[in-house]
């Protein structure tokens, strides 16, 4: 298996660019079954997560082709397969979007219950709250996930979640799409990539409003049309690269981001002592001095999101004093990552939801251990500000939505190679 070697303490300078967003696409990509015609997809991360996605939706009978770098074309119109290989669907968290997906497009879908990284306990009783209010029959089981019509069938409905849950907010979206009637999600996420899979829909025909609001409104059609459509860049990708800056020292600019998306993300960072200049689609982010102490809570959408967690308690970790990190999104995403950067010389007690993290001179080069994407990200920031060398494996989880990572920081003048681990 492949590691990532790291000899750290070389500051980030020069500009990157950043790739469409993974969240986004996970969710789009499902969204073409509606369609009715070939979808051109522009802006795709090539990302693990995404080469799986399109393997399943292949699988299923779609025609894909990938004619340039970032463009996929896709055509559903000869899928009728309601049941996605069991194997790559449990290869990837968000597969749970082929549930709404199918369900509007054939009234029916039998999807075994998805992996990706396992850093917390995330139920996915909110969809299910939808599809019944949707008018589905919902058969759940540990292994699989089974909709059919209900006695009334399948129609528009009225559903208030007991959470701003992003996943539920999708999979209601995709299945209430083709549905009769209007659909009314209350407490909907807000999250950007919400509004880009709104954004997708309704360019491919749909009526959805109040994407990226507290209430999305769905008015059922008839049918939806092929079209062409570019994602959206990636909010956490770039606000990864704004962490290693943070942590590590240097002047880089961001390429390719919407500014207004940051600034959850950029006000913290300026808090402990970076300097941030916004432009119209790139951020130039510079740290020369002292990190300072700062408090973060992670919140849905515009709040500071939980997928950078991890990265902001490196920095942290190197700030004077001490700051506190609070978890209100998933109640058990420290574990395993806190223990990496301590194995490192980071100092952070956790208790209940909330890490208290005494900032340290500085890390050490140390072998750590990737549990899911976001903490693996963390680990290769912590790397790169480190004193030495550090050894990051179970590096699959990272390259499920990074693209080109060690490419990208080597172009910054980080010293980072991708080795095959011989062990």
């Amino acid at each position: 298996m492949a590691i990532y070697e790291i000899n750290g303490g070389k500051p980030l300078n020069g500009s990157v660019t950043i790739s469409g967003a993974k969240n986004a696409a996970v969710a789009i990509l499902p969204a073409a079954l509606l369609v009715s015609g070939k979808c051109r997809i522009e802006n795709v991360p090539d990302i693990s997560d995404v080469r799986i996605l399109l393997d399943i939706l292949e699988g299923m009978g779609a025609d894909i082709h990938c004619p340039e770098s970032h463009v996929v074309e896709i055509d559903c119109t000869a899928v009728h397969c309601t049941e996605p290989d069991r194997n790559l669907v449990q290869e990837m968290r968000a597969s749970y979007y082929l549930m709404g997906a199918l369900l509007g497009r054939f009234g029916r879908a039998h999807v075994a219950l998805p992996g990706g990284c396992n850093f917390a306990s995330r139920p996915i009783d909110q969809h299910i709250k939808g599809f019944l209010a949707l008018g589905a029959d919902v058969d759940e089981t540990e292994e699989y996930v089974a909709l059919i019509p209900g006695q009334e069938g399948l129609h528009g409905g009225r559903i208030s979640l007991d959470m701003a849950s992003v996943g539920a907010t999708v999979n209601i979206m995709l299945a209430a799409t083709l549905l009769p009637g209007q659909t009314i999600i209350e407490n909907a996420a807000k999250e950007p990539h919400i509004v880009d899979l709104a954004n997708f829909l309704n360019t491919m025909g749909a009526r959805i409003t109040g994407a990226g609001t507290d209430t999305v409104k769905i008015r059922g059609v008839n049918a939806l049309r092929g079209g062409t459509y570019a994602i959206i860049p990636d909010q956490i990708e770039a606000g990864t690269y704004l962490a290693a800056v943070t942590a590590v020292g240097g002047n880089v600019l961001v390429q390719n981001v919407i500014p207004k998306h940051m600034e959850c993300i950029t006000s913290k960072l300026q808090e402990m002592g970076a300097k941030v200049i916004n432009y119209d689609d790139s951020i130039r982010i510079m740290r020369t001095g002292k990190l300072r102490q700062t408090t973060v809570k992670t919140r849905p959408y515009p709040g500071f999101p939980t997928d950078m967690q991890a990265q902001v308690c490196v920095c942290m970790a190197l700030a004077g004093g001490t700051s506190r990190l609070t978890e209100s999104v998933y109640e058990t995403r420290f574990f395993g990552y806190c223990t990496e950067l301590e194995s490192m010389g980071a100092s952070i007690r956790i208790s209940g939801k909330t890490a208290t993290v005494t900032g340290v001179d500085h890390l050490t080069g140390s072998t750590v251990f990737a549990h899911d994407l976001r903490a693996g990200a963390a680990l290769v920031i912590a790397g790169l500000a480190a004193r030495g060398t550090t050894f990051v494996e179970h590096i699959h989880f990272i390259e499920r939505g990074y693209e080109n990572l060690v490419e990208k920081l080597r172009a910054l003048g980080a010293d980072i190679c991708r080795v095959e681990d011989e062990s």
